[in-house]
């Protein structure tokens, strides 16, 4: 299944007004009208990423439809609210697993990982609205369908979803070199949000110094660190082998 794309003023307009789950705007690049303009305040407001580009993008992203210059590339799953999400984790487990992916850019270490946190049975990856690679046909083909069986969310700012889990006794942690603490010396068995940072800066300060724990993996070669989805999925795996 691939992403839907809704384009034209008109459309990308309705979309916004009924609160589709629209994943990123195209906008025409050098372009200005009160249409325009009307569609960038609106999803400014509802905290959606929007992406200045060249007119050939917008003619090859609509195959050359009548785009009047904005695109919406609306999400190929559905998108949970932070309260639904956090509610039916716990109806199904007193320990659920949630996955925070604090700015992750690339679409195929987002599918990996939504691969392996379905494998593993976790309630539930959390996302950003901005700043975080995109749900396109490139994160449904590398999860190999995983992202269908996986509740996924979005959230304004994980700083907020963070709050609202410890509302819940859920314990967070953080996968950072910034400590000593190796992660297999940590007590894993409670519910968990589990946050993993982007590709080139990890985790950043802001969240680190909300969370519980932090932790890392060991290095014993001379790469200094591990592809983000890998490292994910070591740690996740960790979980399960404390729990079974």
């Amino acid at each position: 299944m691939s992403d839907s794309k809704i384009f034209g003023l008109h459309a990308v307009k309705e979309a916004l007004e009924t609160q589709q789950d629209i994943d990123k705007l195209f906008i025409q690049k050098a372009i200005s009208s009160a249409g325009i303009k009307e569609i960038e305040h609106a999803v400014k407001t509802a905290n959606i990423q929007i992406s200045y580009v060249p007119l050939e993008k917008l003619n090859k992203l609509s195959k050359n439809g009548n785009h009047q210059g904005v695109i919406a590339s609306c999400s190929p799953i559905p998108i949970l609210d932070i309260e639904n999400l956090v509610e039916n984790a716990f109806k199904s487990t007193p320990t659920p697993i949630f996955i925070l992916l604090d700015q992750i850019s690339d679409v195929r270490n987002l599918g990996a990982i939504i691969r392996t946190a379905e494998a593993i049975g976790a309630q539930g990856i959390i996302l950003p609205k901005q700043g975080t690679a995109s749900i396109n046909e490139q994160t449904v083909k590398t999860s190999t369908g995983a992202i269908f069986n996986i509740p996924i969310c979005k959230v304004d700012h994980l700083k907020d979803a963070l709050f609202f889990l410890k509302s819940y006794d859920v314990k967070s942690i953080a996968a950072t070199e910034k400590t000593d603490q190796l992660v297999y010396d940590i007590d894993l068995n409670f519910p968990l949000a589990l946050i993993m940072g982007s590709e080139g800066k990890g985790v950043t300060s802001g969240i680190l110094k909300m969370v519980d724990y932090k932790a890392k993996l060991p290095m014993l070669g001379s790469t200094s660190s591990l592809n983000v989805s890998v490292a994910c999925g070591a740690i996740l795996y960790e979980i399960v082998r404390q729990r079974l």
